[in-house]
C-alpha cells in the first residue's frame, strides 16, 4: 500500500511494517469511545457556554437523584423534601428509580423539556449518561451535539482560498486598508484570475471577514510591525543557562529631569543599561546628556567586565555578598573595595538596530572584549523584551519617587517638573548605582525563575550566587590599559616638527622625539604608519603607544597655551570650529590661532552673567561637552596632564532653583587672550626683525622723466647703422 509521510512524501508499506513500526499508533478517530473525542482532544466543562453547564449540572442532579435519591448525591445534606418516595434507596431498587425518572421527565411540559435537553430521555439515555458520567465525570452527561467539530468555512473553495492569501500577502507591502478593501480585493482577484463565473461562488462578506479573522488574526498590529513578524527566522532558540552568556543593552530617554552642571538648567538625559539576562543583574549603566554615542557605549562594556568600586556612604551590606569567593579576595586583585553586583566577561550582546550600536568602532569594540553579536530582529522588540521591562521596573520603583518625574508621556506631565528637579547629573548616577546595588540586586524577581527551581523565590544576587556554586566563577580583571584598547584608531605618520595630525589637529608630546624622523616599522594595511588612539569625548589629547615600552603617552593638542587649561571639548565642537573659521575667511597657519574660534564656540569670552541669557541650546551644548570631558577622564586609567576646570561655588541667588557651581571660565577665557595675543606680538616681532628694510616706493611718473618718448635719432648714426 501507500502511505504518505508528515513530508508530503508517498512511500510503499505493508501491514508487518506498519505493525512493528514505533511511531504507529492507533488514530483516536476510530478509538475515540464518543463523539466529542474523535480526532480531537478530551472536551471539559470550560468548552460549554454558560446555559450549555447549566442544563449539564441539572442532568447530574436527576442521575444523583436515581443514584442516591437525593440530587446533591450526599444524605447527610437532603435537599428540601429528599428522599422522594418513589427515590427512596431504602425501600426502592435502581431499576425502580429509573423508571420512576422516566415518568416524571414525561410529565413535563413538552416545550419546557425541549429546552432544558430532557424531551427525549428514556430508560437506556439514563444508563448510557450514568456510565459516561462514572467514566468521563459530568461533562460525560453533555450532549455531543453541543460539542460538534469545527469544519472549517465550507463554503470558501479552492479559488476563494487562494485569493484571501493572494491577498494577504499583499495587504503586508501595503499601507493599513479595511476589511471592505479586502472584500474588493478578492473579487478582483478571482475575476482576473479565474473569470467572471467564479465571482458567484464568493461567499458574503461576513464569511470572509470570519475566515480571515481565523486564518491571520485580528489583525490589529501596527503594520511595520507585521510586515516584521513575517519575515522568515532561523527557528534556532536559545537557550540561556550561566551568567555572561547574553548581554541585552538598550537606551532610553530617563523620565527625570535633572539639572546640568554648568548653568544649572534642567535638561533631559539619556540611560543605557546593560542587563545580564541569566540572573536579570544590571551589570552596568551610563546616563550621557542629549544623547549617547559609541564611546559610551564602549566604556559601559568596560564597565560589565570590572567590579564596581565602593562608594562613599555605602554601608558593609552592600560589599561582595556572594559565597565561595571572599569579598578580601576581590578586593585584593581589584586592588578597592568591591560592592556587590556581579562583573564578568560578556559572551554575547544583544541590541536593536540604533545606529549608535551597529557602527565599525563598536564592532571593533566588541571583537576586543570578544563578544558574539545578536542583533534582534528589525521591529522586535520582544527579542530582547528582559531590558525593556527592566526600564518600566524601574520608573515604576524608582523614578516615580524623585523631584522632577516627568510621566509616561505628555498627558501625564507634572504641572513644572523642570522647576521640581533638584538632582545635578552626578547625584542622580549615584542614586541609580546605589539603588541597583541596595534594592535590585535584592529584590524577589516576579514571573523569572531558572528551569531548575521553577517555583523557587530568586533574586538577582541569589541566582548568580546559585550559578557560581554550579560552574564557577572565573575572576578576570582586565587591566588599565583596556581602555586605550577601547578607544577609536587612526593610523598616521609622524612630522618631524608638529607631531600628529588626528582629525585635523595637530598634537605634539615628548613621547614621540624618537621616532620623529622615521617611519613605524607596522605592516599590513597600515604599512609605516603609527597607531594614535582617540576619545571623541575629549579632543584635548590623543595616546601614543611606544613602539619598545608599549606604554600609553598622552599628546597635547599644540592650540593649548602651555601649562593652563582650558574648558574640554570633544569631536563635534572640533568639526564646528574649524567650519566657522572657514566662514569668517580665515586661514590658519598653526593651532594656536584656531584657539579663540575655539573659545567663542565655547562660550569663554562671555561673562558669566551673560550666561543665563544664552539659548538653551547652546547652553546645552557647552554643558554637553563639559559632562562629556568628566566622563572621559573618570574612564582614564591613569591622571593624565590636560585636566578638567574645577568650578567654583556660586553666589546664592534667591531663585527656587538649587545652587550650581559656577565654572572659571571668563578670567580663564581672558588669560588664554593675553597669552595668544603675546605670542602673536613675539612671531610677529621676530618677523620684521629678519626682513631686510624695503626701499621707498619711487614717485607717480618717475619712468616717464628719465627720458623723453618723442626724442629723434641722429641721421649720422642711423646712416651707418644701415650700411653696416
Amino acid at each position: 500500500m501507500l502511505v504518505d509521510a508528515s513530508d508530503g512524501r508517498r512511500m510503499r508499506a505493508n501491514l508487518g511494517m506498519l505493525a512493528h513500526h514505533p511511531n504507529c499508533r492507533q488514530s483516536s478517530r476510530t478509538t475515540a469511545s464518543r463523539a466529542a473525542a474523535k480526532g480531537r482532544q478530551e472536551p471539559i466543562e470550560s468548552d460549554l457556554t454558560r446555559h450549555q453547564r447549566k442544563l449539564l449540572k441539572l442532568r447530574v442532579a436527576h442521575l444523583l437523584e436515581v443514584a442516591t435519591g437525593f440530587c446533591g448525591g450526599d444524605p447527610l445534606r437532603p435537599g428540601p423534601g429528599e428522599p422522594k418516595p418513589c427515590y427512596d434507596p431504602g425501600v426502592t431498587t435502581l431499576t425502580q428509580r429509573r423508571w420512576a425518572k422516566v415518568e416524571e421527565l414525561t410529565r413535563l411540559d413538552k416545550d419546557q423539556a425541549r429546552v432544558l435537553g430532557l424531551d427525549r430521555v428514556g430508560y437506556r439515555t439514563l444508563i448510557r449518561w450514568e456510565a459516561r458520567r462514572r467514566r468521563y465525570g459530568a461533562i460525560g452527561c453533555a450532549d455531543d451535539r453541543w460539542l460538534r467539530p469545527a469544519l472549517g468555512h465550507l463554503t470558501i473553495n479552492e479559488q476563494v482560498r487562494e485569493a484571501i492569501y493572494a491577498v494577504h500577502g499583499e495587504c503586508l507591502y501595503r499601507s493599513r486598508i479595511s476589511m471592505r478593501t479586502r472584500e474588493r480585493l478578492i473579487h478582483q482577484y478571482v475575476r482576473e484570475q479565474f473569470g467572471q463565473e467564479a465571482t458567484g461562488d464568493i461567499p458574503s462578506y461576513e464569511t470572509l471577514r470570519t475566515a480571515w479573522h481565523d486564518w491571520f488574526g485580528s489583525g490589529g498590529g501596527r503594520q511595520r510591525y507585521v510586515r516584521s513578524a513575517a519575515k522568515s527566522t532561523s527557528g534556532e532558540h536559545v537557550v540561556i543557562h550561566r551568567p555572561g552568556q547574553v548581554v541585552a543593552l538598550d537606551t532610553t530617554v530617563m523620565p527625570v529631569k535633572v539639572r546640568e552642571t554648568v548653568f544649572g538648567d534642567p535638561v533631559s538625559v539619556h540611560l543605557t543599561l546593560a542587563l545580564d539576562v541569566c540572573t536579570r543583574s544590571l551589570v552596568g549603566f551610563r546616563l550621557t546628556l542629549v544623547s549617547d554615542s559609541s564611546i559610551d557605549i564602549a566604556m559601559l562594556l568596560r564597565d560589565i567586565t570590572m567590579p564596581l568600586p565602593m562608594r562613599p556612604g555605602w554601608g558593609d551590606d552592600m560589599e561582595w555578598p556572594y559565597p565561595g569567593l571572599p569579598a578580601n579576595v576581590v578586593a585584593d586583585f581589584a586592588g578597592h573595595q568591591v560592592a556587590g553586583l556581579p562583573f564578568f566577561s560578556p559572551e554575547t550582546v544583544t541590541t536593536d538596530h540604533g545606529s549608535v550600536y551597529r557602527n565599525h568602532h563598536l564592532v571593533e569594540v566588541e571583537r576586543v572584549l570578544g563578544c558574539n553579536i545578536l542583533p534582534a530582529r528589525v521591529l522586535r522588540p520582544t527579542d530582547k523584551q528582559a531590558v525593556e521591562r527592566s526600564f518600566g521596573a524601574i520608573r515604576s520603583l524608582l523614578f516615580e519617587l524623585l523631584h522632577g518625574y516627568t510621566g509616561v508621556d505628555v498627558a501625564d506631565r507634572g504641572e513644572d517638573p523642570e522647576a521640581d528637579a533638584d538632582l545635578t547629573i552626578e547625584k542622580a548616577e549615584h542614586v541609580i548605582a546605589t539603588w541597583i546595588v541596595k534594592v535590585w540586586q535584592n529584590r524577589k524577581l516576579g514571573e523569572h525563575a531558572p528551569s531548575w527551581d521553577p517555583k523557587g523565590d530568586h533574586s538577582p544576587n541569589s541566582l548568580f550566587a546559585a550559578s557560581m556554586a554550579q560552574g564557577g566563577f572565573a575572576m578576570q580583571i582586565p587591566s588599565p590599559e583596556l581602555y586605550y584598547e577601547l578607544l577609536p584608531a587612526h593610523h598616521v605618520q609622524i612630522h618631524h616638527e608638529r607631531g600628529v595630525k588626528i582629525g585635523r589637529l595637530w598634537y605634539d608630546g615628548d613621547a614621540l622625539d624618537e621616532y620623529r624622523d622615521e617611519p613605524s616599522a607596522r605592516g599590513g594595511k597600515h604599512k609605516r604608519r603609527y597607531l594614535i588612539r582617540s576619545d571623541p569625548r575629549d579632543a584635548r589629547s590623543v595616546f601614543f603607544q611606544d613602539p619598545k615600552t608599549h606604554d600609553w603617552h598622552s599628546l597635547r593638542w599644540k592650540g593649548l597655551p602651555p601649562g593652563d587649561e582650558i574648558p574640554s571639548f570633544g569631536d563635534a565642537r572640533v568639526r564646528e570650529m574649524l567650519t566657522a573659521a572657514r566662514k569668517s575667511g580665515l586661514k590658519p597657519q598653526t593651532d594656536r590661532e584656531l584657539l579663540p574660534v575655539l573659545l567663542d564656540l565655547l562660550g569663554a569670552h562671555a561673562p558669566v552673567e551673560s550666561w543665563k541669557s544664552l539659548p538653551k541650546a547652546k547652553r546645552t551644548e557647552i554643558t554637553r561637552d563639559d559632562a562629556r570631558g568628566r566622563a572621559a577622564a573618570a574612564d582614564r586609567p591613569v591622571e593624565q596632564p590636560v585636566r578638567l576646570v574645577e568650578p567654583k561655588p556660586a553666589a546664592a541667588q534667591v531663585s527656587k532653583r538649587p545652587m550650581v557651581a559656577e565654572p572659571r571660565r571668563p578670567q580663564q577665557a581672558r588669560d588664554i587672550d593675553n597669552a595668544v595675543d603675546a605670542d602673536r606680538r613675539d612671531r610677529r616681532a621676530q618677523a620684521l626683525q629678519q626682513q631686510a628694510p624695503l626701499p621707498p616706493p619711487a614717485r607717480l611718473g618717475e619712468a616717464f622723466r628719465r627720458g623723453n618718448l618723442f626724442l629723434l635719432t641722429n641721421d649720422e648714426a642711423a646712416d651707418s647703422t644701415l650700411a653696416e
